[in-house]
C-alpha cells in the first residue's frame, strides 16, 4: 500500500472532496509508475483519477459502522509515535 494513501472511513469531521482526489492522485501514480504523465497519457491519467475518486467517494458514504468516528488529530499522533518507533536510530 502506498503510504501517502491515508484511511478515509468513519472520521470526525467526514472525508472531503479534495481527500478523496488525492488519495486517488496516489493510487494512480502508484499502479502507472508516473509521476506526471506524458503529454499524450494526461488524459487517460486524469480520467482514471476522476473515475477513482467517484467510485471512492460513493463506496465511503454507503459503508455502515456502529464505532464510533475516529478523531483525526488522535489518528495523527499514532501514526507520528508510529514513525518515530520505525524510523529510530
Amino acid at each position: 500500500m502506498c503510504r501517502n494513501i491515508k484511511p478515509l472511513f468513519n472520521f470526525d469531521p467526514p472525508v472531503t472532496r479534495e481527500e478523496v482526489r488525492a488519495a486517488s492522485l496516489q493510487f494512480v501514480r502508484k499502479i502507472t509508475g508516473f509521476h506526471k504523465p506524458s503529454k499524450a497519457n494526461e488524459e487517460a491519467f486524469q480520467a482514471a483519477i476522476e473515475e477513482i475518486a467517484r467510485v471512492s467517494a460513493r463506496l465511503i458514504h454507503s459503508l455502515e459502522t456502529t464505532a464510533p468516528p475516529k478523531s483525526r488529530e488522535e489518528e495523527a499522533a499514532k501514526a507520528k509515535a508510529r514513525a518515530a518507533v520505525r524510523f529510530a536510530t
